[in-house]
């Protein structure tokens, strides 16, 4: 049974598992801030292949100006545990922000959530780690993030790597959200159940050591696949890349791989950054998959 609650929360069930989508707000890509959608997501496309393939959609490549971008994360409660996977963007944006509010409307409270994972450590996802006053806002929780996303960002790499554009903010935002966290803060390396049916898998190629995250129970099960996938046309054409990708190869071999696993157990998978639930399955089309949404 699903239920949608004012577009904030939007609540199923993986077998015997609760679970919520919940809705962060959205952010919208744009210049001069960011360069064009279609430039931003699909930087390797052919750009006649990308024009038809986007007015299937109803857009035109020329014209498509803006990119608005849902922020969902989501809220796994197993009966004895709750874990939240990821903290949304905090003040990043003038509509972000918006996570504890669909908590509550999930009647759910801060100090209920005692796991939270972290699956990148960009802005939008782990900006709501700490409150104006630099404090945890989930005080109560275990806080879980792959050895190699962790190392990344706290041991000086991210500065050689990143481009220098965005590299300040980018940078100060990962460090101030991951030092609220060092005291609590559960390393894991390769593909590890944290908890009975849910379950860390390593996704890198967008950040180095960005994870996904399985959820089964009674043969359902759900991949959330955080920033493997930035838009429902990345399903269809694994092979088309974001500038924000930082490891194309890479990024490539895991959408390819962890995509073929979910459609291999007809599983539900979520997107980070697809329209709200962010839910749906894939359906085999030619080398990639037709995303068909849930809701």
């Amino acid at each position: 049974m699903m239920k949608s609650m004012d577009g904030m929360i939007h609540r199923f069930r993986i077998g015997q598992i609760d679970c919520t989508a919940l809705s962060d707000g959205y952010l919208v890509y744009a210049p001069p801030t960011f360069p064009r959608p279609a430039d931003l997501l699909f930087l390797n496309a052919p750009k006649d292949r990308l024009d038809e393939m986007l007015r299937e959609d109803g857009l035109d490549l020329q014209e498509w100006a803006e990119f608005r971008s849902g922020y969902t994360c989501l809220l796994i409660k197993t009966g004895e545990h709750v874990v939240l996977v990821d903290t949304g963007a905090g003040d990043l944006g003038p509509h972000t922000g918006r996570l504890l509010d669909s908590l509550a409307l999930d009647g759910m409270s801060p100090e209920d959530v005692d796991s939270v994972l972290i699956t990148h450590a960009h802005p939008d996802h782990l900006g709501g780690n700490a409150d104006d006053q630099g404090r945890c806002r989930f005080p109560m929780a275990e806080w879980i993030i792959s050895e190699r996303e962790w190392d990344f960002w706290t041991g000086g790499q991210a500065e050689r790597d990143l481009p220098e554009h965005g590299r300040e903010v980018i940078i100060g935002c990962a460090r101030r959200n991951l030092s609220v966290l060092e005291e609590h803060v559960r390393l894991v390396r390769g593909e590890e159940q944290i908890l009975p049916g849910v379950a860390v898998i390593p996704a890198p190629g967008h950040t180095p050591g960005q994870s996904a995250v399985r959820v089964s129970s009674q043969g359902d099960t759900l991949y959330c696949v955080s920033d493997v996938v930035l838009h429902p046309l990345h399903v269809r054409r694994p092979r088309w890349v974001a500038v924000v990708d930082m490891l194309p190869t890479q990024t490539v071999a895991t959408r390819e791989s962890l995509l073929q696993r979910a459609a291999a157990e007809e599983a539900l998978v979520m997107g980070f950054h697809f329209p709200f639930p962010g839910l749906g399955h894939l359906v085999p089309r030619g080398d990639g998959w037709d995303w068909v949404p849930l809701v």
